[in-house]
């Protein structure tokens, strides 16, 4: 199983990403590539070519799900790439929703910084448990 390494993180609220990539990178030695929108994320996933998405829902213009569905459509999601929606709607209905649109798991927000990225290695885990 590969390790995890590089994460794309996709989040508008500036205080709330600034948060995610301190305990992703701070407390859990990740690569992070932060990015405001899904517009940014479209631009920047090539050069970075992350192992996970962690995608916000509720975003401007380009919300997490439709973030999901261009970069699937653009060749960026592929069996490899783990994707988690982080949001405060994590209601059974909408757990099965956002996993029918392809991601791996879904994050509560708010969500503790000091088991964050613990809970993004378990997701990964799973995920490439079920590519084995």
């Amino acid at each position: 199983m590969d390790t995890l390494k590089r994460v794309m993180y996709v989040e508008d609220d500036d205080d709330i990403r600034l948060v995610a990539c301190m305990a992703l990178e701070d407390v859990g030695g990740l690569t992070v590539k932060a990015c405001s929108s899904g517009e940014q994320a479209l631009r920047d996933v090539e050069a970075f070519a992350p192992q996970m998405f962690l995608l916000d829902v509720m975003m401007p213009g380009m919300d997490g799900p439709s973030t999901l569905l261009e970069l699937s459509r653009q060749g960026y999601i592929t069996e490899a790439t783990a994707v988690a929606f982080m949001t405060a709607k994590v209601h059974p209905e909408e757990v099965v929703r956002y996993k029918k649109l392809g991601a791996t798991d879904v994050i509560a927000k708010p969500f503790d910084p000091m088991t964050l990225a613990d809970d993004v290695r378990s997701i990964w885990k799973a995920f490439n448990g079920r590519l084995n």
